[in-house]
């Protein structure tokens, strides 16, 4: 397509030469394209590469962040730590998982982690309903013992900061983890108490459609499983709302 399109403008302005010497250098723009994967890939397809994350490192990435939310309050608790292993051998089966925390006893767990780079880098390779489900996996992390401390609180929220979750998906979130309340429940829609009856049927339309578990469609079991309870706990708030207002 190329080459004929520079052949064209080759003869406007030079004529038959300038068409064979467009036609020329159109053919090898041609093939370099198509030997790149197209237009686009072969402008951006380095950048495009760059901004993705294996499995591999995808796991011990989320393996360090359930780190720092596990000893956030200074306390390591053993049902903690088996929600994390629950949830890797569910997501990734028993060999897989206990690859995963060799490698990051021997390799990650001797180093500093860092919320910021770790988040930082997730945030630039995943897309924002994972992220979504990260923070909310953290969360889970934390109750795994029956409490989320204000430690744990803290560091996810901090967490949470780096891999760009807006304030008020964060507190939608949080809401999830403590105990119902009327207040609670608006938080989870994302909207105040003064909201109309129109208000809060718009809101729950739109976090349905942000949660709903097709979004993690691409994800394993564990994350589409965590999807359907942020889906489920807005349903809930939802109803909650109805009922006190006599929706």
């Amino acid at each position: 397509m190329i080459k004929w399109f520079a052949a064209l403008l080759g003869f406007m302005y030079f004529r038959f030469a300038g068409a064979v010497l467009g036609f020329i250098l159109g053919t090898i723009l041609d093939n370099y394209i198509r030997s790149s994967g197209g237009l686009m890939e072969g402008m951006f397809g380095g950048e495009q590469k760059k901004n993705t994350v294996s499995p591999g490192d995808f796991e011990l990435n989320l393996l360090s962040l359930c780190a720092l939310v596990i000893k956030a309050d200074g306390q390591v608790s053993q049902r903690e730590l088996d929600y994390v292993r629950s949830y890797f051998v569910s997501s990734y089966g028993k060999e897989r998982a206990n690859a995963t925390f060799r490698t990051f006893n021997d390799v990650i767990k001797n180093r500093e982690l860092s919320s910021a780079r770790i988040g930082q880098y997730l945030a630039q390779r995943t897309k924002y309903p994972t992220r979504l489900q990260i923070t909310h996996f953290l969360f889970g992390i934390a109750q795994a013992d029956g409490t989320v401390s204000e430690a744990e609180t803290r560091i996810i929220q901090e967490i949470a900061g780096y891999l760009r979750i807006s304030r008020m998906d964060f507190e939608s979130i949080k809401a999830m983890f403590f105990k119902k309340t009327a207040e609670s429940a608006y938080k989870i829609l994302e909207i105040d108490k003064s909201a109309t009856d129109a208000e809060v049927k718009k809101a729950f339309r739109t976090m349905a459609k942000k949660y709903h578990p097709d979004k993690l469609g691409h994800m394993d079991e564990a994350y589409r499983k965590g999807a359907e309870e942020k889906f489920r706990k807005v349903q809930e708030a939802y109803e909650q709302i109805q009922k006190e207002r006599g929706m």
